[in-house]
């Protein structure tokens, strides 16, 4: 049973430019960790008076779980983690990525790919290359052409090919995170030229991310810390479509007892929503992992009222 709390408002909820946004993906209901994404973001927005939208990352069909996204929802309503706009849903927006995608071609900057990953895995160990457990394969440019130019739309109806971007040959970016300082990435050397649409003509994460975070005018994006290798190429992408930069807050991961990010993959329980005593426990042990410690701990209060003393709390 999830315990439905749909009128929990925030009272600083009105705007003042600032806008930030959740958008779990619905392969299964909210655990610890996603909840802590989840609640610092929407502190954060709280925090600086802004709005907070919730938008529903289901591109990658295959993963999706049927009414995990109406799960979602009432779990954050639930948590009084209330938003502030109609939900998006990415499954709904290929227009708007294929858009993208074709002003990018415009730049002469796409190419084909037909390499599996077995292709990539072969062609890198040729060099010696080997790559670690949990992390990307640098892409070797094994299709990429000698002169790039612009591709005639009609040839993004082959669906049987995958579309990466070229990289120019220098392409390291820095951005300021507001939690860990400096950051850079140099995406010739540890990224590679990357996809934006998949062989089975799925958009891939960093275009529709890209793409949503502009057209919802979204100025700060609070997420974990497990994203943070993919921020250099969204301010690429941002860079190259005349977007502007949000800000970046990457928030620490919660693990398991294995030092592995609890994730929906490595079977992370849901949190439990069915009665207030259950949702404050989730909350409290949230906040906590977000270094928020000094927070009312009384079983008289209100899910309201603590998150009102938490947002206080939080970091300005």
């Amino acid at each position: 049973m999830i315990l439905a709390v749909s009128n929990l408002k925030h009272p600083s909820s009105t705007t003042n430019g600032y806008c930030g946004r959740f958008a779990p993906s619905p392969t299964g209901p909210l655990h610890a960790g996603s909840l802590v994404a989840a609640l610092g973001n929407w502190l954060d927005a709280r925090k600086n008076g802004g709005k907070w939208l919730l938008r529903i990352e289901d591109l990658d069909t295959p993963r999706c779980v049927p009414e995990a996204d109406q799960q979602i929802q009432a779990q954050l309503l639930a948590c009084g983690l209330s938003w502030d706009e109609e939900i998006i849903h990415q499954s709904k927006r290929q227009v708007h990525y294929q858009r993208a995608l074709e002003s990018l071609n415009q730049l002469g900057c796409l190419y084909p790919c037909t390499c599996s990953r077995q292709t990539i895995s072969n062609a890198l160990a040729q060099r010696g290359v080997k790559t670690p457990r949990n992390q990307e394969m640098i892409y070797p440019s094994t299709c990429r052409p000698a002169n790039l130019l612009s591709n005639s739309p009609e040839i993004f109806r082959d669906i049987r090919k995958a579309w990466r971007l070229a990289l120019p040959q220098e392409c390291l970016i820095a951005f300021e995170d507001l939690a860990l300082s400096q950051q850079s990435q140099n995406l010739n050397t540890e990224v590679g030229d990357f996809v934006l649409r998949r062989s089975d003509d799925l958009f891939t994460y960093q275009l529709a991310v890209v793409v949503d975070d502009a057209e919802q005018d979204i100025t700060h994006i609070i997420r974990g810390q497990d994203l943070l290798s993919n921020t250099a190429r969204q301010i690429y992408l941002q860079q190259l479509l005349d977007y502007g930069r949000p800000k970046y807050m990457h928030l620490p991961l919660v693990l398991d007892e294995h030092g592995e990010k609890l994730s929906k993959q490595t079977l992370a329980t849901q949190i439990h929503t069915q009665d207030k005593k259950h949702v404050l426990l989730e909350l409290r042990k949230a906040a906590k992992h977000l270094g928020l410690n000094n927070l009312p701990d009384s079983e008289n209060i209100t899910i309201v009222e603590w998150l009102l003393a938490a947002t206080c709390a939080w970091r300005n």
